[in-house]
């Protein structure tokens, strides 16, 4: 009877201890699990006053230098193709050759008309020199010498209308040669041997278009190139050093065109339509990459900004309003929302005209971690860098 008791005992005093163990091991907190009362980490970036070039996109349709459509000057049958289609073809290159023959007799037929003319002006000329003599000593009246020298004076222009007929006769035959206009890559071949050549007719033979330099074309609005003027009148806008306005391509697929261009001309009359006028650029296409008729941004640095602050576009937040806001770390650690106006968008950066102070902590990573007026725990963070590299910091 006492063994059974003693032994109730034993078991009794057992569980309370486990249950004390268990109670005491929930009390101590995990190492590795996170406190409840840690702050977020989230990356900043200090904003500055500095000097910043200025830059405005503007869309735009790639143009050839020159474009020339080849045209027969004469009429006949096409003998010969000589160039290959999407190849590039120098200036005076045979594209196509026409049936010269009928060019040949023309020539050839011109240049008999033309040794009989001459041997007309030969007999003329004996008989004026006959006269001459014969009028100096009185054996012949003035009548007969008068009609000598005209019918001398009527071969030489007989001569001279044959030689433009030889002339003529001559280009007919070169024009029978077609050759390129200018240097420049050529399409694809309209006409083809065996076919009908006119002098008149509406389809040309093929299209050469020179692609290197090549012309960017785009437009700006009336209102910006004010606003742009207005800035360097008042010094806030300066133009960068050499005085040349560099231009680059932004490409459809998002990628930058490698090659700088310059700015051409801006075009002095205003499309009444888009109180828009046009501008183009001049840029190098030495691999034949921008192609006529390509869509393309066009990226013009405008000048240079002093004492201006950016933030990364990823900073920018947008309330129920549609307003620009950012978060700012103050003194104390909180993340509170302020209020800026915006202005230009400089690639991955955005010009803040209000709002804004040099020194201000502007969150740029980490937004899913805390709401506004949450202490959080800052991180410098650079241009490009991850939020899970600015947590391993």
């Amino acid at each position: 009877m006492l063994a059974t008791t003693n032994g109730r005992r034993f078991w009794a005093a057992l569980a309370i201890a486990a249950a004390l163990s268990a109670t005491c091991a929930r009390a101590e907190p995990d190492a590795g699990a996170p406190q409840k009362n840690a702050r977020p980490l989230v990356g900043v970036v200090t904003v500055e006053r500095k000097e910043v070039v200025m830059t405005k996109d503007a869309p735009g349709r790639i143009a050839p230098m020159r474009i020339a459509e080849v045209r027969p000057r004469v009429s006949g049958i096409v003998l010969e193709r000589a160039f290959e289609q999407g190849g590039v073809v120098e200036k005076g290159a045979v594209l196509y050759r026409i049936d010269p023959t009928p060019f040949q007799i023309d020539l050839d037929s011109a240049r008999a008309a033309l040794a009989k003319a001459e041997a007309s002006l030969f007999h003329a000329s004996r008989l004026e020199d006959r006269f001459k003599e014969l009028l100096k000593s009185q054996s012949t009246a003035p009548a007969q010498y008068d009609l000598a020298l005209a019918d001398k004076r009527q071969a030489e222009a007989d001569v001279m209308a044959k030689k433009a007929a030889v002339r003529r006769a001559e280009v007919n035959l070169e024009y029978a040669t077609v050759r390129a206009p200018i240097a420049g890559r050529i399409g694809r071949a309209l006409v083809t041997e065996g076919a009908l050549a006119s002098e008149n007719q509406l389809l040309p033979f093929a299209t050469i278009q020179q692609l290197d330099p090549i012309y960017a074309d785009f437009t700006q609005s009336v209102a910006e190139m004010n606003a742009l003027n207005d800035e360097m009148e008042r010094g806030g806008l300066k133009p960068k050093s050499g005085g040349a306005v560099r231009t680059r391509l932004i490409l459809e697929n998002g990628k930058t065109y490698p090659l700088e261009g310059k700015l051409l001309f801006s075009d002095v009359t205003v499309d009444p339509g888009t109180n828009e006028v046009t501008l183009r650029a001049q840029f190098p296409n030495p691999e034949a990459l921008l192609l006529p008729g390509a869509y393309v941004r066009v990226q013009i640095e405008e000048g240079v900004r002093a004492n201006t602050i950016t933030v990364p576009r990823q900073a920018i937040q947008r309330n129920n309003a549609g307003g620009a806001e950012v978060f700012v770390v103050n003194d104390q650690g909180r993340a509170l929302l302020q209020p800026v106006r915006l202005g230009r968008t400089l690639g991955e950066q955005v010009v803040v005209e209000e709002g804004l102070h040099p020194g201000n902590r502007v969150v740029v990573e980490g937004f899913q971690k805390f709401m506004s007026g949450d202490h959080v725990d800052p991180r410098p963070v650079s241009l490009g860098r991850t939020e899970a590299q600015a947590d391993r910091d």
